[in-house]
């Protein structure tokens, strides 16, 4: 997997992240510094520990079943990537929340949204990636882009919270659509 390819997923998956942070950044007249970085923290460490896990615990498995790893990637990228473009078209209203800053509240989203890459984690083992570069990059791009995220949402609001999660759903569903052309016109 190249690097444009990684950073490709850490931007998709960090969409969650980033839809949930514009919503904090609406739940807030003027954010402070701690209301900015905070979310960027939390959700950035979740999103790089969740595909380690997803890395470490599947790489046992992985020679068992290299012959057809392209299709798990493509479900995989797949379900996550519909997921997400489902849900940004879902008219769901959600209202501000005025403690949404709550530390346990904000660990609480961090996990929820970084479940996604606990699956991706697990496609990492196929192609066997540098797992710590590709989770420190998860995170930092995460870290940043749930930051800006907050302040988004605190100045021109919801209308970008769906338009980010649709588009993160079809880059992962592009990349796993690319992953099955690769293996089937170019595998040896």
């Amino acid at each position: 997997m190249s690097l444009l390819e990684i950073i490709l997923i850490a931007v998709s998956l960090s969409m969650d992240a980033f839809a949930v942070s514009i919503t904090l950044g609406l739940s807030v007249k003027k954010p402070k510094i701690t209301e900015i970085v905070i979310p960027g923290l939390f959700f950035g460490f979740f999103q790089a520990l969740m595909p380690a896990i997803g890395y470490f615990a599947s790489i046992h498995f992985t020679d068992g079943i290299q012959k057809f790893d392209h299709w798990i990637a493509f479900a995989l990228l797949g379900l996550i990537g519909g997921k997400m473009i489902k849900e940004s078209l879902s008219k769901k209203e959600e209202k501000p929340d005025e403690n949404a800053f709550q530390l346990l509240k904000i660990s609480v989203l961090a996990v929820a949204t970084s479940v996604d890459a606990l699956a991706a984690g697990i496609t990492f083992a196929f192609f066997k990636v540098n797992i710590f570069n590709t989770v420190m990059i998860t995170g930092l791009v995460t870290f940043f882009i749930s930051m800006t995220g907050v302040k988004i949402g605190n100045t021109v609001g919801e209308k970008l919270k769906s338009k980010s999660e649709f588009a993160g759903g079809m880059v992962l569903l592009m990349l796993g659509i690319k992953i099955v052309i690769e293996h089937l016109l170019f595998a040896a």
